[in-house]
């Protein structure tokens, strides 16, 4: 007998325009099937066009928001987005640690889509060495992770050494998104364990990808708390995301890079 859904907890940040940030992760998470919780990192005002105010809320907050649901509901996998600071990264290992958290998807949020800066400079290293040994899998775009290695990452040739130095800097499991590269073919790459997948497919035209990072990771962190593997979770995830920016494609939500439509799959 199945007492609860999958229970997916995001540590994120808040987006007012409900594209991206824990508005896109909850509607992720009830498209797939789970039970979403949150713990909010800061709020935003923004919408499609950019962001106009990050107010971050203090650590030992969030610190007890995770405390509350873990401790009555569970968690069965977490998805970590937006962490602006040295001390928020901190209080979430920490509670990675208290909680013995597993199937942990980091999406290291540095840049909007509308290319607003979302992450403090001195932040980078922290997260590196607090949250890359205790992730599952990190999910980076390609400017994200250009950061990262301190280069950037030019074509889809480049994807596997990309990894593979991300893996050196501690990370179990490293999913690439190749939605920066050129071309009207684009390729993800995910480097763990067992070796290297890859997926291929046609680039969708459309101006609505604002939350694709958080919506991607959301359906990671779904599929690993059903109990499937890394790969099935990536790649089910990878159909989901696709569905819902081709879904949004004719959408003209806002002035500027609209959202996707999360709600596609529950109107099969």
């Amino acid at each position: 007998m199945n007492l609860h859904p999958p229970r997916v907890l995001s540590i994120a940040g808040s987006d007012s325009g409900g594209g991206a940030g824990i508005q896109a992760d909850l509607k992720t998470m009830s498209a797939l099937g789970c039970f979403g919780m949150t713990a909010i990192t800061a709020i935003t005002a923004q919408n499609t066009q950019g962001v106009r105010a990050i107010q971050a809320l203090p650590p030992a907050l969030l610190e007890q928001q995770i405390d509350a649901v873990v401790e009555d509901i569970g968690v069965d996998a977490v998805k970590i987005g937006m962490l602006h600071d040295p001390e928020v990264v901190r209080a979430v290992a920490r509670a990675i640690d208290r909680h013995r958290l597993e199937r942990v998807v980091l999406d290291p949020v540095m840049v909007a889509t509308s290319g607003d800066r979302l992450i403090a400079q001195d932040t980078v290293a922290v997260l590196v060495a607090e949250l890359f040994p205790r992730a599952t899998v990190i999910t980076p775009n390609l400017d994200e992770a250009g950061w990262f290695v301190g280069h950037a990452i030019a074509d889809a040739d480049a994807l596997e050494g990309a990894a593979h130095e991300l893996r050196a800097m501690g990370a179990r499991g490293v999913l690439l998104k190749g939605g920066h590269l050129s071309g009207p073919v684009l390729t993800d790459l995910l480097l763990d364990g067992s070796g290297v997948a890859r997926w291929s497919g046609e680039r969708i035209d459309t101006p609505n990808t604002h939350g694709t990072g958080c919506t991607l990771s959301s359906a990671v962190a779904c599929g690993l708390a059903r109990g499937d593997t890394l790969r099935e979770a990536v790649a089910a995830a990878r159909e989901y995301v696709r569905a819902a920016l081709r879904a949004s494609a004719g959408w003209r939500l806002g002035h500027g890079h609209g959202p996707l439509d999360h709600g596609w799959a529950q109107r099969r």
